[in-house]
């Protein structure tokens, strides 16, 4: 077809059909703007859920119910409900949603309400039960995913958390998109009684975005790891590339360090919070072209914000953050007890005044 849309008359027999017939186009070059979204995001490879399609061929698609495990695309998914290990995710390209299981096995795929559907029938076939006591929400940074939450994840459910891993399609919407979709999650977790956020690096950006949207009265404590709360230099000097527009999307133009830029407006959270930093302990850090101290993207000071009631550096650079074992103590430790040190002793980030702000801004 003229305008590359998949062809409307064919039978679709089996997800494995749809993939072969989608790869094929694919190398026809009529979703050659989809293989480089694809590419540029990480993915070396084609799931057939991703494709724009016409709204008959998603309901026969929708049709394909079998279990199959999804071949990545996490740019393009974002999560909007939670259950026990079980997510329902919506694409940003489509439109439409899938339901996965917590071995990321697609179970259902088509609309919100066919997805809950299958997760009622689901929940009653195999009497999971309903959640309750305190969740943990892990946010990820920009350009990673849930995955990247790992290290955290395990200690955290070992600590006796219901930990909810919040996928987020970080490089193709802004950070209030973002928000949102964390919005709905939270919504989800009914029974939950209390609600902590972990997050590392634009998940705090996340977190605090929500926050400003409303949140949640279950809402506990922000933990945030390398956030650049007072924007990224990194992304100053980036932010004119076409490389770095194109690969890390709408929120990656919103790091920057501006007084008048998204990072700025976003409200400092009324909640409890902390805040850890990675840095090399010197006054030029790791990065040269950052000043002062700071872990190869996000400066310390950056990291550092004001009525943060603890704080914590280590040498540690930005992408090891989550993975590193004193730090991933220190945030159990925290949730535990409200301080990142086994001595209960806080470091604390003052507020500074009005005043002092606008005279540093100058």
């Amino acid at each position: 077809m003229a305008d590359g849309s998949l062809p409307e008359n064919r039978d679709v027999s089996s997800a494995n059909n749809v993939a072969g017939e989608s790869w094929r186009l694919l190398r026809r070059g009529r979703y050659f703007g989809l293989v480089l979204t694809i590419l540029v995001t990480g993915r070396c490879v084609i799931d057939a859920e991703e494709l724009p399609a016409p709204s008959d061929l998603k309901q026969k698609l929708s049709q394909v119910s079998a279990p199959m495990k999804t071949l990545g695309g996490r740019q393009l998914w974002g999560d909007v409900h939670f259950f026990q290990g079980w997510t329902i995710q919506q694409n940003v390209i489509t439109g439409h949603y899938r339901l996965l299981d917590p071995r990321d096995v697609r179970h259902a795929w088509g609309s919100f309400d066919s997805c809950r559907k299958k997760l009622d029938d689901i929940r009653g076939e195999r009497k999971l039960p309903p959640m309750q006591g305190e969740a943990v929400v892990l946010l990820h940074g920009i350009f990673r995913s849930s995955k990247a939450m790992s290290r955290v994840q395990e200690r955290l459910e070992k600590d006796g958390y219901l930990v909810v891993p919040f996928d987020y399609p970080s490089t193709r919407v802004d950070i209030a998109t973002s928000a949102r979709m964390l919005g709905r999650v939270v919504d989800s977790l009914e029974g939950v009684e209390k609600i902590s956020f972990v997050t590392h690096s634009m998940g705090g950006l996340v977190v605090r975005s929500w926050l400003g949207q409303g949140g949640d009265d279950r809402a506990r404590c922000l933990v945030m790891m390398g956030t650049p709360n007072k924007g990224a230099e990194v992304a100053d000097l980036l932010k004119e590339w076409h490389l770095y527009r194109l690969i890390l999307g709408p929120a990656g133009q919103q790091l920057v360090a501006d007084q008048s830029g998204v990072i700025a407006q976003l409200p400092v959270p009324e909640i409890p919070f902390s805040v850890i930093a990675g840095g090399k302990g010197t006054a030029d850090g790791y990065n040269p072209l950052i000043p002062g101290d700071d872990d190869g993207l996000v400066a310390v000071s950056s990291a550092f914000l004001e009525g943060a009631d603890d704080s914590l550096a280590l040498p540690v650079l930005h992408s090891f953050l989550p993975f590193n074992s004193a730090i991933v103590d220190a945030v159990s430790r925290y949730l535990k007890t409200g301080s990142f040190r086994e001595d209960g002793v806080r470091s604390s980030v003052e507020r500074r005044t009005s005043l002092e702000n606008s005279i540093n801004a100058e």
